[in-house]
């Protein structure tokens, strides 16, 4: 895109960004008694088509929307094609699983990706790696041969998320766009700290999270791997160190809240982005805060539905990017 269409399309996004979910919308919702009582009022501001009631098809609609806005607005596609690598190589390990196991789960893939859902199922079954981006393909070979041969879907898991945050850390060095850098860079640390702590907590080893944890700028992977494979308390003391320390207050609370703090840390790394005016970096905040309030939509509509107290569901509620 040239600068007068970044300009243009920068100027869209801040008449979209007025009607963004607010944290106080969020917390009114989180009072209301019911999944019903939600979903009218998220109808009310626009949502879905305004009659279907369905939380899950409105969801989707939404979805749609955000993605349809970004294709509208001529984004590249390359760009979204990186934001959606967690959701491409997740669809990767389902399919592996799948053909292994012979067992169908279409609700687990994700649908808005580069390759379908139908034809990752068919790359796997057909073993034709080739098909993938090359950054997927000898992971695909290693986790398929870990799954089909071993049976050992942790393996598989290890394999393919390593390479989904190896994949994630080369935009974070190479981009030019900074938001990619920052949003990337930053999805890498979290969730090397998300895998720290898993490891820490059922005692994996270092050469366990030597091989699960990649490269980043924002901490040392050696020494974290060190710290989890010596237990919660190392961890803990390093995290802190690292300038984690809020991870750590979050942990202590619990792991819905500690999942709150991974995410909010994702929107702070989106939220200078409201005061550019002259690169897509705006346009693509907005398209992250979307998914992001979507996710917290969909949280409290799933807590309505189970009858979890409102202090439970408090807790889980991430931070809106406006």
């Amino acid at each position: 895109m040239g600068d007068k269409n970044d300009i243009f399309a920068v100027a869209r996004i801040r008449v979209r960004e007025k009607y963004l979910l607010t944290d106080a919308d969020i917390s009114q919702m989180v009072s209301m008694k019911s999944a019903e009582d939600v979903t009218a009022f998220l109808l009310d501001k626009g949502w879905g088509d305004g009659e279907d009631q369905d939380p899950e098809r409105m969801l989707a609609a939404e979805e749609l929307k955000a993605s349809g806005l970004m294709k509208e607005l001529g984004i590249d596609r390359e760009i979204f094609t990186i934001l959606s690598y967690p959701d491409l190589y997740h669809n990767l390990k389902t399919a592996i699983k799948e053909v292994c196991t012979e067992k169908a789960h279409p609700e687990a893939f994700y649908r808005d990706t580069l390759i379908t859902p139908e034809e990752m199922v068919r790359i796997v079954r057909e073993k034709d790696f080739d098909a993938l981006p090359s950054h997927m393909k000898k992971a695909a070979a290693f986790a398929y041969e870990a799954m089909l041969v071993q049976r050992d879907g942790q393996k598989c898991d290890v394999i393919v998320d390593r390479a989904c945050l190896d994949a994630m850390e080369e935009v974070a060095r190479t981009s030019k766009l900074e938001l990619l850098r920052d949003y990337e860079e930053s999805t890498v640390a979290v969730t090397n700290i998300r895998i720290a702590v898993r490891a820490a907590r059922t005692g994996k080893s270092r050469h366990f999270l030597e091989d699960a944890l990649a490269p980043c700028r924002s901490l040392s992977v050696k020494k974290l791997a060190q710290a989890a494979s010596e237990g919660t308390d190392a961890l803990y003391g390093f995290l802190t160190e690292a300038g984690f320390g809020e991870a750590v207050e979050a942990l202590k609370v619990s792991g819905s809240a500690f999942e709150r703090w991974c995410d909010n840390r994702l929107i702070a790394s989106i939220r200078p982005q409201k005061r550019n005016s002259f690169t897509l970096g705006p346009v693509i905040a907005y398209y992250l805060a979307r998914k992001n309030e979507i996710k917290t939509v969909r949280i409290i509509l799933t807590a309505k539905a189970n009858g979890l107290p409102e202090e439970a569901v408090r807790e889980r509620m991430r931070e809106m990017y406006v």
